[in-house]
């Protein structure tokens, strides 16, 4: 079990960041994951889809759940629901690339986001990303370039200053830490 765990957790919690950008709530959602993985074992099937991926599948799902609660609640007037487009000059003008970054991969709709997630960050091929989003590999090939789509557009306007924080080595990415 600690062999699991070990190898899971890093990819789930990563995920689930990404996904709900809370780390403390990715926390949470790994033990959540690993709650039902023990009660639900007996109905995974060999055969129809790897383990991890079906384990990665819950991790995923309870994260759709926190996202749609957070949807369910009552947000004040004027606040903007679809993402902060209105606070995204604000946080991308006074924020180092890094946050730039992180600021467009969040304004990706869910499914694209997780495509993402999976295959370059997760570096998932294909087809396990497939498995774990319940879609055909046709559908992840055309979710990730809809999302790479998007983040170039989002992204084109800071080029100049992204590769410029690149070269200077200015990036506070550390290894092992999610982007």
């Amino acid at each position: 079990m600690q062999a699991f765990v070990a190898r899971t957790l890093p990819r789930i919690t990563g995920t689930a960041w990404r996904l709900l950008g809370d780390r403390s709530e990715a926390e949470d959602v790994a033990q959540e994951t690993y709650l039902r993985v023990w009660r639900n074992a007996e109905r995974w099937k060999p055969g129809t889809a790897r383990f991890d991926s079906w384990v990665m599948r819950i991790a995923v799902n309870l994260c759709y759940d926190r996202l749609r609660k957070r949807r369910e609640i009552t947000l004040p007037d004027g606040y903007d629901r679809a993402g902060g487009e209105a606070d995204a000059d604000n946080v991308l003008a006074g924020k180092d690339s890094q946050q730039t970054v992180r600021a467009a991969v969040a304004g990706l709709p869910e499914r694209q986001r997780l495509a993402l997630e999976l295959c370059h960050f997760q570096e998932l091929g294909n087809i396990e990303a497939a498995e774990i989003m319940e879609v055909s590999v046709e559908a992840i090939e055309s979710l990730l370039s809809r999302a790479r789509r998007s983040l170039r557009q989002r992204l084109a306007e800071d080029a100049a200053d992204l590769m410029g924080a690149l070269a200077r080595g200015r990036s506070s990415h550390s290894p092992g830490e999610p982007i």
